[in-house]
């Protein structure tokens, strides 16, 4: 068994936090194993007065940590499994998801009790078009707008007063201990996740068996076939995570149902389909219900929100 292992991580309170869990863990289960974090700083890290979706939304957060990983610095990664890319690059692999958080988003205010408390015309600040398409579907009289950083930064910006209220992951806040005055969980059915937010995903070079074999205890089956179930319906569409697109995924026995969305940035034309399968096929699943979204309508969406976002 190794010695040593190196996590490569962002630097941020939040990916930290993951990575020092994930470092805890190991150390309980391997009491002789030595664990370093490597700190990188990632591209979605340094462009910060640009919203995220205008950057180029896919490996914002990851390709830099790749790199350590290929070229050997790093032995593994943590990732928010919502910021990971579909398709991953040569030689590696995020062959191991531990069980996941609450998968739901907060609207978090100085002053106003939930989305129906917030007066008419109030600003809302979020990072997320996903989030942004279905605030302004639930709230059309809302400000939206664009909201960077990290987690404890954009919360202080809304204890500043610069915000009435922001919606970000209640994940986040849970593992961070982190809250507002006033604290609104926005959930299923009515207010859908990213594709596989509140899991993570601990990445490594494919070749490196002994890895994987001493990261196997972290995996939760029942987490993996929901973010495959996710993933599929991603990938299926396309979509990077900075594009309106949500997914939520229910398992009961051996039976998967996987709600996915589609919409245009200010919530007109939402598109809800559901499928359901075996866990087995969670995959399959999530491909085959990107389709039916895709030939409702969400293809012209998509390409007009990529367009729109490409060209402002």
């Amino acid at each position: 068994m190794k010695e040593k292992i190196v996590i490569a991580t962002r630097g941020s309170k939040l990916a930290l936090w993951q990575a020092e869990h994930i470092s805890a863990l190991l150390r309980e289960q391997y009491p002789s194993l030595i664990v370093e974090l490597l700190k990188i700083k990632t591209k979605g890290d340094k462009i910060l007065d640009v919203p995220l979706a205008k950057v180029g939304g896919k490996g914002l957060f990851v390709k830099e940590i790749e790199e350590a990983l290929l070229d050997g610095r790093a032995d593994m990664a943590v990732h928010s499994m919502k910021d990971v890319p579909t398709e991953l690059p040569e030689g590696l692999e995020v062959g191991v998801i531990p069980e996941r958080e609450d998968p739901t988003d907060t609207l978090l205010s100085a002053k106003y009790d939930g989305l129906d408390g917030l007066p008419e015309g109030a600003l809302v600040g979020t990072s997320s078009l996903r989030r942004q398409s279905q605030l302004a579907a639930l709230r059309p009289d809302l400000k939206i707008e664009s909201l960077r950083g990290n987690l404890d930064t954009r919360v202080n910006k809304l204890l500043e007063g610069q915000y009435d209220a922001i919606v970000v992951a209640t994940a986040g806040l849970n593992r961070l201990n982190i809250s507002a005055p006033k604290s609104t969980i926005l959930g299923p059915p009515d207010f859908l996740p990213a594709v596989a937010q509140g899991a993570l995903g601990i990445e490594y070079r494919t070749s490196d068996e002994e890895v994987q074999e001493m990261l196997a205890f972290l995996n939760h089956d029942h987490t993996r076939h929901q973010v495959l179930a996710e993933r599929g319906f991603l990938t299926g569409l396309d979509g990077g995570c900075q594009v309106p697109i949500a997914a939520w995924s229910v398992i009961e026995g051996n039976t998967l149902r996987l709600t996915g969305f589609v919409a245009d940035t200010d919530g007109s034309r939402p598109i809800r389909l559901e499928a359901v399968g075996s866990v087995e096929d969670a995959w399959e699943l999530g491909m085959g219900l990107a389709q039916d979204v895709l030939a409702a309508g969400g293809d012209e969406i998509l390409s007009e929100v990529y367009q729109r976002e490409a060209g402002e």
